[in-house]
């Protein structure tokens, strides 16, 4: 006779009952219980890494802004200032077109006119040198592709071979570019010229 107060062996054995026995998911040894020390130590680690990329990735685009804006600041006027040149250019030829003897024997009206045109054009420069535009002169520089124009050569033994001995039209910078590159008459005939200079001297 069955004991109506002994538990039936559906009740001891879930799996005659057609219910689902749920178990306790096996959890990796390399990664940490949910809630554990360890757990909120490595989402701490992961959370400062990003924090840290995120910053550093600000950082690199506030410097590339700042660069940005210095270069457009800088080089923003570049035709503009290659447009003035030829304002500059001009009251030079006005001025190599007067003789030396000329000037000396001048009378007092056309020498005032001649030294208006030279305040004229020392002011223009002084402006595109507060400008961040300067000019430069490589007479007697080993000539240099990169800030030069070669025109023509000039046998010439007293000086090395690749000398600038003329220039025929002075260069202009624009920051640390050039804006125009200087025309000029290289030398041949010498001995090797020594190595030239990165940087291009400011005309006097």
């Amino acid at each position: 006779m069955t004991d109506p107060k002994r538990p039936s062996d559906d009740a001891e054995n879930p799996a005659q009952t057609g219910e689902p026995v749920v178990s306790k998911p096996y959890i990796m040894p390399d990664d940490p219980e949910e809630g554990s020390n360890e757990a909120l130590t490595k989402e701490l680690a992961e959370a400062r890494d990003k924090v840290l990329r995120t910053l550093a990735e600000m950082e690199n685009l506030r410097q590339r802004t700042r660069r940005e804006v210095a270069d457009s600041k800088m080089y923003g006027i570049t035709g503009f200032a290659r447009d003035i040149l030829e304002i500059a250019d001009n009251l030079q030829r006005a001025l190599d077109a007067i003789p030396a003897e000329a000037r000396e024997t001048a009378d007092p009206g056309i020498k005032a006119f001649i030294e208006g045109v030279e305040l004229t054009e020392r002011s223009l420069l002084n402006t595109l040198e507060k400008n961040g535009v300067r000019k430069f002169d490589p007479s007697g520089e080993k000539f240099d592709p990169n800030f030069q124009q070669a025109m023509y050569e000039v046998p010439d033994p007293s000086v090395p071979s690749g000398t600038v001995v003329q220039v025929v039209q002075a260069g202009f910078m624009i920051g640390e570019r050039v804006l125009r590159p200087a025309l000029v008459g290289v030398s041949k005939g010498g001995a090797k010229a020594a190595p030239a200079n990165n940087e291009p001297n400011s005309a006097a």
